[in-house]
C-alpha cells in the first residue's frame, strides 16, 4: 500500500494525526532524498527506481519532460507495476500519474486497476478520470472531492483483494497539497490562525554568497509574508483529507485481517520551500527544503516507532517493492532495496552520498509546476547530499558548498573557502554518479572516495 503526496513538505506532518500514528507504528527515514526537486521527473524515479539521466524524463513538458517522455522511451513498461503484475499481483494506480496525461483514454501497462486522473485534478472538483479507459468527469458537490473519491476506490480495492485472496499492490497518488491546494470542503475553515513556520532560513538575511540566480532577490515583504500565510494555511487543510484516507485505508487493512502481511507505505514526490532563502513558495532547488521528504514505512518484521538516518533515495522504492514481494529487481534499476534497513540489518552498502539533477530554469507556460517570477527557477545543476553536506554544480559554473555539521539551515555557502582534497573528494563523486548506469556500479559511484 503505497500513498504519494504532492509537494508535501516535513513540516506539515504535525498536521497529520494519522501518518504520526504511523510514525509510532513504523519505521521513519529522516534523511530520504528525491533524485530532483521536480514532479515528474522525481515520479519517473520512483516508477524505474532509475536517475533522470537515466530515465530521460528531465522536465514536466516539452520533448524531454512529462507523460509523453515518459510513454515514449518506453519506461512506463520498466515500472515496480509491471514487475508485481508478472509475480501474480494485483495492481492498481489511482490520482495523479505524470504531467501531460490529460484527456486520454490510454491505460499504461502493468495496471490491473487504474483509476488515473486527467485535467482538472489540482482544483479537487470537476476533473478528468479515467477508469479503466472509460473517461468520466467528477461533479463539485462534496462527495465529488477528488481524495475522497480515492479514498473510496482505494478501500473498495482492498475488499475485493481480500475477498479474492489474491496479493495486491495499491498506489494512491494524491493531489494535495500541491496548489491551488483546495481543501475538503468540510476542512475549509479549520486551521485559520496557523501560518508558515519562520525557521532561520526564512526570509535569510544575506544572500551575497549564493549563486546568481538567488542573489538578486530581496526580502520578502508584508504583503508577499502574509500570502506565504495564506497558502500555508489552505495547505494544512488540504492534506486533512488525505490523513483520513490514510486513517480509513489502515482501518480497511485491519478489518479485513490484512494489517500483519501488508506494507504501508507514505511518501511525497518533492518538498516544498514558503520564504525560505527569500523564496516565495515553490521547489526545484537542491535545498532539503526541497529535496527531503518523508518516507515512513509500517509492515511486518519493521520495529515500530524505529528512526533510520542512513542515506536514502527515491531510486530506492522500486527495488525495495520488488525485494518485499521476492520478485526479482532489473539490473537497469539505479536504486538499492531498503529491506535489510526495514529488518533492522545493519547496511554495509550504505550510500555515502545520493545525487540530485535538475533542469532548468521551467519556462513552459502549460506546466502546473512553472515557478513564479519569486520562487526560484534556478538553473540546470547537479548536487550530492551526504550526511553532513549539500555539494551543488551549477550549468553556469557557480558551486553551492554547506556544512550541514555547524549550518543545517543552510545559509552559508563556504564552497570558496573549502579545502582542496575535500572538494575533489566532492567533485569525483559527482561526476561519477550523474554519469553512473544500475545499481552496483550507481551504488559504487555513491561512495565517498
Amino acid at each position: 500500500m503505497f500513498v504519494l503526496t504532492d509537494d508535501l513538505s516535513t513540516d506539515l506532518l504535525r498536521y497529520m494525526p494519522n501518518v504520526q500514528r504511523l510514525q509510532r507504528e513504523g519505521r521513519s527515514f529522516t534523511n530520504y532524498f528525491v533524485t530532483d526537486s521536480f514532479c515528474c521527473p522525481s515520479r519517473s524515479s520512483i516508477f524505474t527506481g532509475q536517475f533522470p539521466h537515466d530515465t530521460g524524463v528531465y522536465t514536466n513538458s516539452g520533448p524531454n519532460g512529462g507523460f509523453n517522455k515518459f510513454t515514449k522511451t518506453g519506461k512506463d513498461r520498466q515500472t515496480f507495476a509491471i514487475a508485481l503484475g508478472a509475480k501474480g499481483y494485483r495492481t492498481a494506480m489511482m490520482g495523479k500519474y505524470l504531467n501531460g496525461y490529460d484527456r486520454t483514454a490510454y491505460v499504461p501497462p502493468g495496471w490491473s486497476q487504474w483509476d488515473g486522473v486527467g485535467t482538472g485534478g489540482y482544483g479537487g472538483f470537476h476533473y478528468v478520470l479515467n477508469e479503466n479507459g472509460t473517461l468520466s468527469t467528477g461533479g463539485t458537490a462534496p462527495a465529488d472531492y477528488l481524495t475522497d473519491v480515492l479514498s473510496a476506490k482505494g478501500t473498495a480495492f482492498i475488499d475485493r483483494s481480500a475477498a479474492d485472496r489474491s496479493p495486491f499492490l495499491l498506489e494512491i497518488a494524491s493531489f494535495a497539497p500541491h496548489l491551488p491546494a483546495t481543501p475538503a470542503p468540510r476542512d475549509a475553515h479549520r486551521f485559520l490562525d496557523v501560518r508558515a513556520p519562520r525557521g532561520p532560513a526564512f526570509n535569510e538575511g544575506d544572500v551575497a554568497d549564493k549563486p546568481r540566480w538567488l542573489r538578486s532577490y530581496r526580502k520578502l515583504k508584508h504583503g508577499q509574508l502574509a500570502s506565504i500565510d495564506a497558502q500555508y494555511v489552505r495547505r494544512v487543510q488540504s492534506v486533512q483529507a488525505v490523513d483520513r484516507m490514510v486513517g480509513r485505508l489502515r482501518a480497511t487493512l485491519r478489518a479485513r485481517g490484512l494489517s500483519q502481511n501488508t506494507y504501508f507505505v507514505f511518501s511525497s514526490d518533492n518538498g516544498y520551500h514558503m520564504g525560505e532563502h527569500r523564496l516565495m513558495p515553490g521547489k526545484t532547488t537542491a535545498f532539503d527544503t526541497d529535496i527531503r521528504v518523508p518516507l515512513v514505512v509500517v509492515g511486518p518484521g519493521v520495529r515500530a516507532g524505529s528512526v533510520d538516518a542512513t542515506l536514502a533515495e527515491n531510486t530506492d522504492l522500486a527495488p525495495t517493492f520488488e525485494d518485499l514481494t521476492g520478485t526479482p529487481v532489473p539490473a537497469s534499476v539505479d536504486g538499492r532495496s531498503l529491506v535489510p534497513l526495514l529488518r533492522g540489518e545493519r547496511d554495509a552498502g550504505a550510500p555515502g552520498a545520493v545525487l540530485v539533477e535538475h533542469h532548468g530554469p521551467s519556462l513552459s507556460k502549460d506546466d502546473p509546476d512553472r515557478p513564479g517570477p519569486a520562487s526560484g527557477n534556478p538553473p540546470s545543476y547537479t548536487a550530492i547530499r551526504t550526511l553532513d553536506a549539500l555539494y551543488v554544480e551549477y550549468k553556469d559554473g557557480e558551486r553551492e558548498y554547506y556544512d550541514l555539521r555547524t549550518d543545517p539551515y543552510e545559509l552559508d555557502n563556504t564552497v570558496a573557502t573549502l579545502p582542496p582534497a575535500r572538494l575533489a573528494q566532492l567533485q569525483r563523486t559527482l561526476r561519477s554518479l550523474r554519469t553512473c548506469h544500475g545499481s552496483r556500479r550507481c551504488s559504487a559511484a555513491a561512495r565517498l572516495n
